[in-house]
């Protein structure tokens, strides 16, 4: 976000998240990599260092700071330094609104607390091999029993899939009253320990490959009546409201990725010469940057307006779908160009532009694809 849209606090809390992923991310990230996932440490230093649950009930160890500017900023510095795990936004920005708006009390005293203190990793399992973005395609389903629930089915894609102590899992309930003419699903808090709940293998993602992500499997397993989140058959609605705000995430992560990539390349073009002058300074390559620099301007207008929206309390969902497709494929555009602008060392693991190229890939897709984002959009103009 531009610094015009900041108070000091929040200024100072983008230094405290920097000084956060300089000493505790980065010393560590490509050894994360190679073992494809993040240290468990680091979730116990990030809720130390207030970085967890910062909109969560002071009451439970969380900030208690409704602000979602404070969100945003630990996206865009995380996006900035090329760092995704531990996927903290995730955590606090996905799954930490189910459990602070859906929970009874009894259900806060159980996982608030180690939501905000690193002691309780969490993930949401939503997609599954033969539903994509299409979430009134699963076939995951809950079934209930005396004092509980039999959950059977399979989810893919999983993101903390391998770290997680608690899974949000929305399965459908097909015995239970659902919305009017729609389908009845819930969501449930699973824990790793339950019976045949098993974690497959860690999928081998072509970026983002410190981010464990994994398939699940549930086979029979006994979901107790006090992991049910919310009410039955609501699932739908609560995630209708609360993808608005993980598209925001994915948006404010694209656009900062891209304008840190955008920057890495300026330095390198103006430092890097071929046929006698800096790459930068020849014509067509000037063209390039200019129209990279003005579509990154226009973009960061839009998306500062659509993070003040939301911190209010005002943005709808399809103005978060503008924001996230617009700013993804942004993203992708300016890495593209980057890269060529790099010659060979573009495609050199060790340039920031070349890990960017397979870590951002994945932005288009996730959290609901283009296509997707687009039909949400023109369902809401006719």
């Amino acid at each position: 976000m531009r610094d015009e849209i900041l108070t000091e606090d929040h200024l100072a809390f983008r230094q405290l998240v920097r000084t956060f992923i300089a000493k505790e991310i980065e010393p560590h990230y490509a050894r994360w990599e190679a073992d494809g996932v993040a240290d468990r440490s680091v979730w116990h230093a990030a809720g130390a260092a207030g970085l967890l649950g910062m909109d969560m009930p002071e009451e439970y160890g969380g900030g208690g700071n409704p602000d979602y500017r404070f969100q945003v900023i630990l996206a865009e510095e995380l996006a900035r330094a090329g760092t995704y795990a531990p996927c903290l936004p995730l955590h606090n920005e996905i799954v930490g609104p189910y459990l602070r708006t859906l929970t009874t009390d009894g259900q806060k005293a159980r996982w608030l607390p180690g939501f905000c203190d690193g002691s309780l990793v969490t993930a949401i399992a939503i997609t599954e091999p033969d539903a994509g973005s299409d979430i009134q395609g699963m076939r995951t389903t809950a079934v209930r029993t005396d004092g509980g629930w039999v959950l059977n089915g399979r989810k893919t894609f999983i993101s903390n899939g391998h770290s997680a102590d608690l899974y949000l899992v929305v399965a459908r309930t097909p015995d239970e009253p659902g919305p009017a003419r729609g389908v009845s699903a819930s969501i449930f808090a699973v824990e790793p320990h339950r019976a045949g709940f098993t974690r497959g293998r860690k999928l081998d993602k072509i970026g983002m490959t410190a981010l464990d992500t994994a398939e699940l499997f549930f086979q029979d397993v006994v979901v107790p009546g006090e992991n049910l989140l919310g009410r039955t058959g609501r699932a739908f609605a609560y995630l209708m409201r609360n993808l608005t705000q993980e598209r925001m995430w994915i948006a404010v992560s694209a656009l900062a990725a891209a304008e840190r990539v955008f920057a890495d390349t300026l330095e390198y073009v103006r430092e890097r010469s071929v046929f006698g002058q800096p790459v930068g300074r020849h014509q067509y390559n000037r063209f390039v940057l200019a129209e990279l620099a003005t579509s990154l301007a226009v973009a960061r207008s839009h998306c500062d307006r659509a993070v003040l929206a939301h911190t209010e309390g005002r943005l709808g969902s399809e103005e978060a779908a503008m924001a996230k497709w617009w700013n993804t494929e942004l993203c992708q555009t300016v890495v593209n160009r980057c890269l060529q602008l790099h010659g060979g060392y573009g495609v050199m693991r060790e340039f920031p532009i070349a890990r960017a190229y397979l870590d951002t890939r994945v932005q288009t897709i996730y959290g609901g694809t283009t296509e997707v984002m687009k039909e949400i959009i023109g369902h809401s103009l006719v």
